[in-house]
């Protein structure tokens, strides 16, 4: 029997990881890249679905725009309920909406049956990717936090390379159909491993002090070979006035916006290059069999970049590392017209994907240090849903941009102002110690 304590809360820091935080770690990155395949499956079955449909490039855009709103939408409104009710529900909940609304897409005979499924698909993911972000922020020592939380978000990028494999795959063989049915069964098959290893959050069991708390932390801190609590701290929070209100109080209001900023000057240059990316190859004068390439090469710079940034935020700081990648992926984008019509044009896709989504990814683990653990999730849910604004603008902005006569260098160019913008509110940001 584990001995006892009355009072264990460093349960982490100066201690070796143990394999229910590393098992946490891979379960909420096992999450990510699921995000990322659930998100995609749409834009790799879009051709096929609008050929079997005879539908027009308008109605498919809202058909791809509902994921998106449903994305806003959870970040806003359903990430907050894992401050309340708990990280791991959330997260088994969002997995579950998620897979079946994937799954039964493949069913869908209207534009209507499809928009409702993307939307609550959308809604599902928005949440998930502020709940993982945090469950694995708390599950992991702050000497290397954001390493690990930087590692659980690259997991998106990986998805979406896998949805693009598969997709190659499924799609030709069987049908757009199939490959709806792959990806939702793939995100069903992991609720075991949610309800039998995927741990509740401690911090949120000792402050939140829901049924049987005390009797969860045990069972937890015994499968980490911890020793166990007498009793749980007595600390005394009101959880019943969780509010987005709470993140504008006293010094916070300030923090929130520039998080805000950060989030929303990120996700637009990055879901403008997402949007076009196989546009902007062929105007970059490359053939047209390449753009499908250019999301790989983007999809493995980012992933890359992502454990390059989490392994310096160790040693030079998070905020410092996040601005460096910023300025280096808004200098790719200042100078991309030099390299149009060249197979170098992939190379630079990588290491913008590299420098740009890595910075980008960078701010949820400094989002999780911004806020106290009772309003955590709501706090990066709302930052999250904020980034979300640029998702849409920035799509839309570019293609006016692309309408008017813009040069795609000129796009890049305007496009890193945005980048520069994130870096500049980061350095700005004052996360708790």
């Amino acid at each position: 029997m584990p001995q006892t304590e009355t009072n264990n809360i460093s349960y982490i820091d100066g201690r070796k990881m143990t394999f229910v935080q590393y098992a946490t770690i891979f379960i909420c990155f096992i999450m990510n890249i699921l995000d990322g395949m659930d998100v995609l499956v749409i834009a790799f079955s879009a051709k096929a679905i609008t050929s079997e449909w005879s539908i027009s490039p308008q109605a498919l855009g809202i058909v791809l725009s509902a994921a998106v709103v449903g994305m806003t939408l959870g970040a806003l409104l359903l990430a907050p309920l894992a401050d309340r009710y708990g990280r791991k529900k959330l997260v088994f909940y969002c997995t579950l909406v998620i897979g079946t609304s994937i799954f039964l897409t493949a069913y869908t005979d209207t534009v209507n049956e499809m928009l409702i499924l993307r939307f609550s698909s959308g809604l599902g993911i928005g949440a998930m990717l502020a709940s993982v972000a945090t469950l694995s922020s708390e599950y992991t020592p702050k000497k290397s936090k954001e390493f690990w939380v930087s590692l659980v978000m690259g997991g998106y990028p990986i998805g979406a390379v896998l949805a693009g494999l598969a997709a190659s795959f499924i799609i030709p063989a069987h049908g757009w159909r199939t490959m709806f049915q792959f990806a939702g069964i793939c995100t069903l098959l992991t609720l075991p491993l949610i309800i039998f290893v995927l741990p509740e959050s401690i911090e949120f069991l000792i402050k939140r002090k829901p049924s049987n708390a005390l009797e969860k932390v045990n069972n937890i801190l015994s499968r980490m070979n911890r020793p166990n609590l007498k009793e749980l701290p007595n600390i005394q929070l009101d959880f019943g006035k969780i509010h987005v209100s709470e993140l504008f109080v006293e010094d916070r209001k300030k923090q929130t916006l520039l998080l805000w900023i950060s989030f929303l000057c990120a996700f637009a240059p990055f879901y403008f290059i997402l949007s076009w990316l196989p546009k902007l190859t062929t105007d970059a004068g490359m053939p047209e069999s390449l753009g499908y390439w250019s999301g790989i090469v983007f999809n493995l710079g980012s992933f890359i970049g992502i454990l390059v940034l989490g392994m310096i935020a160790i040693r030079i700081g998070l905020q410092k590392t996040i601005l460096y990648f910023m300025i280096g992926a808004a200098l790719l984008m200042i100078s991309f017209g030099s390299f149009t019509g060249t197979w170098i044009i992939l190379l630079i896709f990588g290491l913008i994907g590299f420098f740009l989504h890595a910075g980008f990814v960078g701010l949820y683990p400094l989002a999780a240090r911004m806020y106290p653990t009772e309003i955590r999730t709501t706090g990066i849910g709302w930052a999250i849903g904020a980034g979300r604004l640029g998702a849409i603008l920035g799509p839309i902005v570019a293609g006016y941009l692309i309408a008017s006569g813009l040069s795609i260098a000129g796009n890049f160019f305007v496009f890193a102002i945005p980048v520069i913008l994130c870096g500049l509110a980061v350095i700005q940001l004052k996360p708790k110690k």
